[in-house]
C-alpha cells in the first residue's frame, strides 16, 4: 500500500490478484458435501445421463466465475475519517465504515496465505452480527499498513499518511506478555482441547457414518482385544493392570494432542500495547494478528483449575463489545489476554490495564450462610430419586450411591466459603468455585443494566441476587452476578450501583 494523504480520499483499490482463489476455496468449503454427493451418486447411476455426470464440474465452474466476479467488482477507498467499500455487479452496495466505529482489527494468515504472501483483514464493530468489512485477501504489506492506519486513526493521532509498518513501528509497541514454547506446552498439558476435538470427531462420525459401521467397529475391536488377552492367559490382576495401562495411554495421547493444538494456536504469543489499543500476535502455521481498543473491554475473567494450580498458573480472558453470532465463538476474536501466566504476571497485567481499579482485591464480602445447603440442594434433588429407582430395580446395593452425599456436602461447603463479592467506586467483582476457581469483574462505567431478583428460596432465606449486564458478555464465562447476598445488602448495593450508573456516562 503506497503512502496515502488523508486530506483527500485515495483512489479506488482492488483486492490482491489472488483473492479470487481464496474466495473460491471458502465457497468450496461450504459446498463440498453437495458437490461430493453429486459426484458419487451421479457416477453410481450409470444410466448415461451426461448432465448428472457434469453437474459437479458445472458447479465448480460457477463458483470460479463468482469468485472472479467478486475480485473485479470489489473496491475500497481509504478516506480521511473512514473506509468506503463498494461491491456487487447486479446488486450493488456501498458501505461507509468510520474509523471511530471499528472496534477490532483482525489480520489472519493461514499457511496458504503465507505461501502467497497475502492476508485476510476483518474490521469489526460492536453492532453487527458479522464484520463491517472482510477483505479476502490483501497483500501482506497492504494488510499491515491498513491495520496500522486504523490503529492510528482510532486513537486520534491522525498521521499525515498511512505509513507501512516497519521494524521501528513494531519496536514502538510495548510488550506486556510473551509466551515461550515451554509455556505453550504447559498450556497444552493444562487444557482439554484434545478431548474436545476427539469428542467432536466422534460426534461427527456418529452423525455421518452408518450406525451399523460404528457398531461393528467397536464390536470387532472388543473381540480382538479380548481374544488377544485370552491368548496371553493373564490373571485378573494383570488384566486390570493392562486395562489401566490402555486408559493411561489413551489419556496420554489425548493430552499430547492438546499440546499440539496449543502449539498451533498460541506459538509465538505476544501481547503488546500501542497507545490505547491491545494487540495479540500468535500461531505456528497460521499467523493471527488481532487488536482491540482498551475501552472496548467490557469484563474480565481470571480462571484457575486444578492443573493450573499444580503448574502455578492462571488464565486471563476478556469480553469485548464486538458482537458474535448466536451460539458461535469466533476463534479469531481477541479473547485471551493471557492464555497461561503466573498469578503474579496476571495481577501485574491487570494492575497496568485497570488504572483506576485496584487488583488483587482484599475486601471480599462473604455470602449468606444458607448458601452451603442451597448449593447442595440440586445434588440431593436428583441423587435421591435416581438412587431409589436404582434400588427398586437392582436391589439394596444401589443405596451405596448415597455415599456421594458427604462428598457433595463437603464440595458445597468449600464452594460457599470461597464465594464472595467486592465493590468500590470503580470496580465490581465476584469470585466463586472451589475445584475450578474464577474471578470475574467489570468497571462500573461498563455496566449497562442491573437486575435484582428473589426466588422462593431467597424469600425463605432472606437473600437476593443482583445480576449485572455488560455489552459483549461471553456465553461460556461465569455470570457477573452477586448471589446469595443478604437482602438488605443486596438492596443497598443495587441502590448504590443505580445511583452510580445514572451519574456516569457509559463507556463502551
Amino acid at each position: 500500500m503506497d503512502d496515502v494523504s488523508l486530506d483527500t480520499p485515495s483512489p479506488e483499490r482492488r483486492l490482491h490478484p489472488w483473492s479470487w482463489l481464496f474466495v473460491l476455496l471458502q465457497q468450496l468449503k461450504q459446498f463440498i458435501l453437495p458437490l461430493a454427493a453429486l459426484l458419487v451418486f451421479g457416477a453410481r447411476k450409470g444410466d448415461g445421463d451426461l448432465w448428472i455426470s457434469l453437474a459437479p464440474f458445472i458447479g465448480i465452474v460457477v463458483l470460479v466465475t463468482l469468485a472472479i466476479l467478486q475480485y473485479f467488482t470489489y473496491r475500497y477507498v481509504i478516506g480521511r475519517d473512514g473506509l468506503t467499500v463498494r461491491e456487487g455487479l447486479l446488486h450493488r452496495s456501498r458501505r461507509e465504515i468510520p474509523f471511530s466505529r471499528i472496534h477490532n482489527v483482525v489480520v489472519h494468515q493461514s499457511l496458504l496465505h503465507r505461501v502467497f504472501g497475502v492476508a485476510e483483514v476483518r474490521l469489526e464493530s460492536a453492532g453487527g452480527q458479522k464484520p463491517e468489512a472482510q477483505m479476502r485477501v490483501l497483500g501482506l504489506r497492504d494488510a499491515l499498513a491498513l491495520e496500522d492506519l486504523v490503529r492510528h486513526q482510532v486513537r486520534g493521532s491522525a498521521p499525515g499518511h498511512a505509513a507501512s509498518p516497519d521494524a521501528e513501528t513494531q519496536e514502538a509497541d510495548a510488550t506486556l506478555l510473551s509466551l515461550s514454547t515451554a509455556e505453550v506446552i504447559r498450556l497444552g498439558l493444562i487444557s482439554n482441547r484434545g478431548m474436545i476435538v476427539v469428542a467432536a470427531a466422534f460426534g461427527a462420525a456418529w452423525q455421518i457414518l452408518p450406525e451399523r459401521m460404528i457398531e461393528q467397529f467397536f464390536r470387532q475391536g472388543a473381540k480382538q482385544a479380548f481374544g488377544y488377552a485370552e491368548q496371553l492367559h493373564l490373571g485378573w490382576l494383570a488384566g486390570a493392570a493392562g486395562v489401566a495401562a490402555l486408559v493411561l495411554l489413551a489419556l496420554g495421547l489425548v493430552r499430547a494432542l492438546s499440546v499440539v493444538l496449543a502449539l498451533l494456536q498460541f506459538h509465538g504469543f505476544r501481547l503488546s500495547e500501542d497507545a490505547r489499543r491491545l494487540m495479540v500476535e500468535r500461531g505456528l502455521l497460521a499467523r493471527l494478528r488481532t487488536s482491540v481498543a482498551r475501552r472496548r473491554i467490557q469484563a474480565w475473567t481470571l480462571q484457575e483449575g486444578v492443573l493450573h494450580r499444580w503448574f502455578g498458573r492462571r488464565s486471563l480472558r476478556i469480553d469485548t463489545a464486538v458482537a458474535e453470532k448466536a451460539g458461535q465463538q469466533d476463534q479469531r476474536a481477541l479473547k485471551d489476554l493471557a492464555p497461561i501466566a503466573t498469578p503474579e504476571a496476571c495481577d501485574a497485567l491487570l494492575g497496568h490495564l485497570l488504572a483506576q481499579g485496584a487488583w488483587p482485591r482484599e475486601d471480599w464480602q462473604p455470602v449468606a450462610a444458607s448458601a452451603r445447603w442451597r448449593l447442595l440442594l440440586p445434588t440431593v434433588a436428583w441423587l435421591l430419586p435416581v438412587t431409589a429407582m436404582a434400588a427398586w430395580h437392582l436391589g439394596p446395593w444401589a443405596w451405596c450411591a448415597l455415599a456421594w452425599l458427604p462428598v457433595a456436602a463437603y464440595a458445597a461447603h468449600r464452594q460457599s466459603s470461597r464465594m464472595g463479592w467486592s465493590l468500590d467506586e470503580h470496580l465490581v467483582a465476584v469470585r466463586g468455585g472451589w475445584w475450578s476457581r474464577y474471578w470475574r469483574f467489570a468497571e462500573i462505567d461498563k455496566l449497562q443494566a442491573l437486575r435484582l431478583s428473589r426466588s422462593p428460596l431467597d424469600h425463605a432465606c432472606g437473600t437476593a441476587s443482583l445480576w449485572l449486564d455488560t455489552a459483549g458478555a461471553s456465553g461460556i464465562a461465569a455470570p457477573l452476578a452477586l448471589r446469595f447476598v443478604p437482602e438488605a445488602e443486596a438492596r443497598a448495593t443495587f441502590e448504590r450501583l443505580s445511583s452510580a450508573l445514572s451519574r456516569r456516562r457509559l463507556r463502551w
